[in-house]
């Protein structure tokens, strides 16, 4: 049924009731329930701090890990790294460093003081020192399994024949390897800073042609893994190595199943044919709000690399921290008598580190995911807030320091809420991988399969109430809790899901990002082979400027994701209180469907 209204920006709006009827709710009844929080919307004022207990939980972390982390600086250990100049004096029982002594090449004693000591060196020999002052070379007696002497004389000869062979070698590999890491480091500056206009292009072909970039693409997303399954498997064929490691059958069977998994590709994008031209409008949709706040393309990446150097200092301290500790001696030796050396694969001394390492490992690698998870969270809030804004103002431009009320609101007053939310995304992460993790090792049966269900299934509702959870926080300011109890009822209410949001539209996106990095991979590839000499190493410097791009397309995908979900939950906002904000996103969010059976009423073209 199809009723005439007049929208809040003036023009008759032809609005589409729901599809489905509500017969066990009377509309006085949905009306009541529609107003239990007041009215929903943009909330620019009387914003309060959110979730306050979160917050202070991840700053004592943050805090404990950059305290012990000096600590650990302060207080560490400098003889780490020299633990093979130690040896084990029985007489004793501890582990002295040699430096007080002079050695020969071998780790042998020369001079002593005035007592006779009796030790283990470092290639397994068993010294017994008869007296004291300066000891020749023969006079040191060996009762080891090696038990010969040498001159000093040939030794040097041959120390400095080998040394000068080990200089030639390395002077070769060092050249090679100079001139591959010249080539990698200006292959990926060169790609970082096309980057830019990578993503801006592409935004701008999205907003202005996405039905024709969509449709270009898609033949793409089967004839490029087609090219990539064959090219590997001609070279491979060609190549002596890869022949040796990889026999004929082997390479028909990887073959055959790639190109299975290209077939079913394709019977996907065949089945949801019906729903290109939706996500097409979704896409258009998106882009144009992205458009109108295009700074975020600015911020988002900004708020990465503080997130990248906030990150540096807490790998200084775990890298310090490993130094806090002292040498023993080997228990095995001390206890049971054991022969101790290189020669017997028994270590005489033993690095024992302070027993609060390990616990402050797991701190601080707790901190970082923690830290990682709500950074995330917090441009999701920066993205939702910023739109938000942008659709629910009047004017078709967007409102001035929209951004910066995002980033404003979402780092003070709402910073709980995001610590909260990172949280939670990081938990269920971590117990989503453990899972996949064990279902790898092949820990199967049918408890395990029945607890797997299990799991998954929590994990699947936990993720389907966080989804839209954050991006109602950014807009109306609420707590966590809150933000989720209403979310979720506000869609219920309006007959609409947090599962029916087109999930084509980010597989198309993806397919883009991907066809746009391998054309890259491909150019990059052969200039490379025209104006270098790499050779074979030419493929590996293509496939890191491919990583490179695709994870920068990837973080653009995942802006544009986002916002789809932003203008999503602000329509249902709209719907809910009747009005319409932006006609342009009603004549598109109308067409999705009410449950995940039904499929679009788009009309194909």
């Amino acid at each position: 049924m199809s009723t005439t209204k007049r929208g809040s920006n003036g023009g008759d709006v032809e609005s589409t009731e729901p599809l489905l009827e509500k017969s066990s709710q009377p509309e006085e009844e949905e009306e009541i329930s529609s107003q239990n929080y007041g009215p929903i919307g943009y909330n620019h004022e009387g914003r309060f701090f959110q979730d306050i207990a979160f917050l202070i939980v991840f700053l004592i972390l943050v805090l404990s890990t950059f305290a012990f982390g000096i600590f650990a600086i302060a207080h560490r250990n400098g003889n780490y790294g020299n633990l093979e100049s130690y040896v084990y004096f029985k007489n004793s029982s501890s582990c002295t460093k040699t430096s007080s002594l002079s050695t020969d090449p071998f780790g042998r004693v020369s001079t002593l003081g005035d007592k006779k000591l009796e030790f283990h060196g470092k290639l397994g020999f068993h010294y017994k020192l008869e007296h004291s002052g300066e000891l020749g070379l023969r006079k040191l007696r060996s009762d080891g399994e090696m038990g010969f002497h040498r001159e000093l004389g040939f030794q040097k000869v041959w120390n400095v024949a080998y040394e000068q062979l080990v200089f030639i070698k390395n002077h070769a590999v060092i050249e090679g390897t100079r001139y591959l890491l010249r080539d990698i480091v200006w292959t990926l500056v060169i790609t970082l800073v096309l980057s830019v206009p990578f993503i801006f292009g592409l935004l701008w072909i999205l907003r202005t042609y996405t039905r024709q970039i969509v449709y270009i693409c898609l033949p793409f997303f089967v004839i490029l893994p087609i090219f990539i399954n064959v090219f590997w498997f001609v070279a491979c064929t060609l190549s002596k190595d890869c022949k040796e490691a990889i026999n004929l059958a082997l390479r028909i069977f990887i073959l055959i199943l790639i190109f299975v998994l290209i077939g079913i590709i394709a019977w996907i994008i065949f089945a949801n044919r019906h729903r290109i031209e939706l996500a097409i409008r979704i896409l258009q949709t998106a882009s144009e709000g992205l458009a109108r706040n295009i700074r975020l393309l600015v911020v988002l990446p900004s708020l990465t690399a503080v997130l990248c150097v906030y990150f540096v200092p807490i790998i200084v301290f775990l890298s310090f921290a490993r130094l806090n500790g002292k040498i023993i001696p080997n228990p095995k030796v001390v206890e049971s008598g054991y022969a101790c050396g290189v020669s017997t694969g028994v270590d005489c001394c033993l690095w024992k580190q302070d027993r609060w390492v390990p616990a402050y490992y797991a701190l601080a690698i707790i901190t970082m995911i923690w830290s990682a998870t709500t950074m995330i969270e917090a441009q999701v809030y920066i993205i939702s807030g910023t739109l938000a804004q942008w659709y629910f103002h009047r004017a078709d431009c967007s409102p001035p320091r929209g951004i910066r009320n995002s980033v404003r609101n979402a780092f003070l007053h709402s910073f709980g809420s995001v610590c909260f939310s990172g949280l939670i995304f990081g938990v269920v992460r971590i117990v989503r991988a453990a899972v996949d993790s064990a279902r790898r090792e092949g820990k199967e049966g049918v408890l395990y399969a029945i607890l797997r269900c299990c799991v998954n299934s929590v994990l699947w509702t936990i993720e389907s109430v966080n989804k839209f959870t954050i991006n109602f926080a950014a807009i109306t300011g609420k707590s966590y809790c809150s933000s989720a109890k209403m979310s979720y009822e506000l869609l219920k209410r309006n007959l609409l899901s947090a599962a029916v949001v087109e999930t084509i539209s980010y597989r198309i996106l993806f397919g883009i990002s991907f066809v746009v990095t391998v054309i890259y991979a491909i150019v990059v590839c052969a200039i490379l082979k025209a104006a270098t000499s790499l050779g074979g190493d030419a493929y590996f410097v293509m496939f890191l400027a491919w990583a490179l791009l695709f994870m920068i397309l990837l973080f653009f995908t995942h802006i544009l994701d986002n916002a789809i979900d932003t203008i999503y939950i602000c329509y249902a906002i709209d719907k809910d209180k009747r009005d319409v904000s932006k006609s342009e996103v009603h004549g598109v969010f109308i067409m999705l469907p009410v449950s995940r059976n039904e499929s679009s009423v788009f009309p194909l073209r």
